[in-house]
């Protein structure tokens, strides 16, 4: 009688999730955002925070079509 595997709940990844392109405009981003020279979208003011560095070099992977999993939604919790 054939044995069964127990799973542990979670599913088997299938490969990479985020292309190398999406971490060469990542690692960019961060680049220009550590010397100060990356700007946002449409103020055009300075970036200085980690996050919004990593946000914008995504985001500019996505428009690329590079491999990068979706943006979570942002609805608050109460």
């Amino acid at each position: 009688m054939p044995t069964k595997k127990k799973s542990s709940g979670k599913k088997a990844s299938g490969g990479r999730k985020y292309s190398p392109l999406a971490g060469r405009k990542v690692e960019r981003a961060m680049h220009e955002e550590k010397r100060r020279t990356l700007k946002s979208g449409r103020s055009g003011k300075k970036v200085t925070s980690r996050k919004q560095a990593i946000a914008i070099g995504l985001s500019e992977a996505r428009k690329e079509g590079a491999k990068v999993p979706k943006k979570k939604s942002s609805s608050k919790k109460k």
